[in-house]
């Protein structure tokens, strides 16, 4: 995963881009849920998520990586097999933009934040509501596909994941995960005691 910046008096905006596995055309359907994509930012709690429309929502959420509360409509371009583009009705962001491109192995997607929404000076004067999430929201997306490409052969695991973990916070995600990890060295822990049970038995 690569991170950078650019700040001048024409163009401000930061962006994050990582590399998958999956050919352009598959992570380009993957990205087409927007919600998806936005609920995977670790940063983002979401109390409100509401469609308004064929492509616009309302969202209300505490980002928790610069500690503000924001209540926005967003409005959502789609760019054929290229990602898309969500558009912000307040804030300081301008947009955010998802890129996919063709890569040796796979594709690789960009996140792209710009800021040129509000006059230079304004946007000095609000440097602590920049987001400060996106290697964070890049690196979660990129664990997403991973997951995605790598489960999705169980029955059910689709479903699971989009019904029912992406609607949970980012902590929440991270206890049931925590949970999963407990359980599967506790089912391997049974076996070596099974084993080792087993082995007794026939001496």
């Amino acid at each position: 995963m690569t991170a950078a910046s650019q700040s001048s008096p024409d163009e401000d905006r930061a962006w994050a881009t990582i590399h998958t596995t999956l050919r352009p055309e598959e992570l380009s359907d993957l990205s087409r849920d927007v919600e998806v994509l936005f609920r995977l930012n670790p940063y983002y709690y979401f109390n409100v998520w509401r469609q308004t429309g064929p492509d616009t929502f309302h969202v209300e959420f505490e980002n928790k990586s610069n500690q503000l509360r924001q209540s926005l409509d967003l409005h959502v371009a789609h760019e054929d097999g290229r990602g898309l583009t969500v558009a912000y009705s307040g804030g300081i962001k301008k947009y955010t933009a998802f890129t996919i491109e063709p890569a040796t192995g796979g594709s690789r997607l960009t996140v792209t934040d710009d800021y040129n929404l509000l006059p230079v000076a304004e946007r000095e004067q609000r440097q602590a509501e920049v987001d400060k999430s996106l290697k964070a929201w890049a690196e979660s997306l990129r664990l997403y596909f991973v997951r995605l490409k790598r489960w999705s052969w169980l029955p059910g695991w689709r479903w699971y994941m989009r019904r029912v973990w992406i609607p949970m916070k980012p902590s929440a995600r991270r206890i049931v995960w925590f949970i999963y990890l407990i359980t599967v060295a506790e089912f391997f822990f049974f076996l070596f005691v099974l084993l080792i049970y087993l082995i007794e038995q026939n001496n």
